[in-house]
């Protein structure tokens, strides 16, 4: 079976180095999500004591460490890279897993998973920087994404310009039914009727 996760050899290097230092053999590291599958879900690294994994968990013999994988987060961790930076400061462990959020979708995914994940995956980590993230409200019949702009997003003068553009770009080239955005917080827009 392909690892669902990449751990980088620098990744490796510093989780044994952290694990040396705590003087348990057999320690490992294990990773799971928390509420995978919402916008809301995080990647979590974890001492893993002997006993401390779970039953159902994956085991990955890794080169210089041992990882379990708690078995619902296996889908939420493809493509997922641990990686380490060493910097001046001492360094950062990163994890991306850009489908935390919500596993991958093919062409056969209804259009709100495919809309929700290009959000996910590709727009809203950019915008992240920013303070903000966008979110799908619904679709309307016409295939229409009504989106909310939250955070750093909302009332700034060009998310118009700015966002608009772009996410309706990236997200019609991605998922070409997709007719148009809306923003739900568009106010110039009397057709509000369509909150449920």
């Amino acid at each position: 079976m392909s690892q669902p996760i990449q751990i980088t050899d620098n990744a490796q290097e510093y989780l044994a180095e952290l694990l040396a230092k705590q003087n348990v053999e057999g320690i490992a590291v294990r990773i799971f999500i928390t509420q995978p599958g919402t916008p809301y879900a995080e990647t979590c690294l974890a001492y893993c004591r002997p006993g401390e994994e779970e039953p159902s968990d994956e085991r990955l013999d890794l080169d210089k460490i041992t990882v379990y994988l708690e078995k619902n987060s296996i889908a939420f961790l493809e493509e997922a890279v641990v990686d380490f930076n060493a910097d001046r400061m001492g360094g950062q462990l990163t994890i991306k897993a850009p489908n935390a959020k919500m596993p991958k979708v093919n062409a056969d995914s209804p259009l709100e998973d495919r809309v929700n994940y290009v959000l996910y995956s590709e727009i809203n980590p950019g915008l992240a920087a920013h303070g903000g993230e966008i979110r799908l409200m619904q679709l309307t019949e016409e295939n229409i994404a009504v989106l909310q702009f939250g955070g750093g997003c909302q009332g700034c003068a060009a998310v118009d310009i700015t966002l608009k553009d772009g996410v309706e770009k990236t997200l019609v080239e991605r998922v070409p039914e997709l007719a148009g955005i809306r923003d739900v917080t568009d106010h110039t827009d009397d057709t509000n009727a369509y909150y449920r």
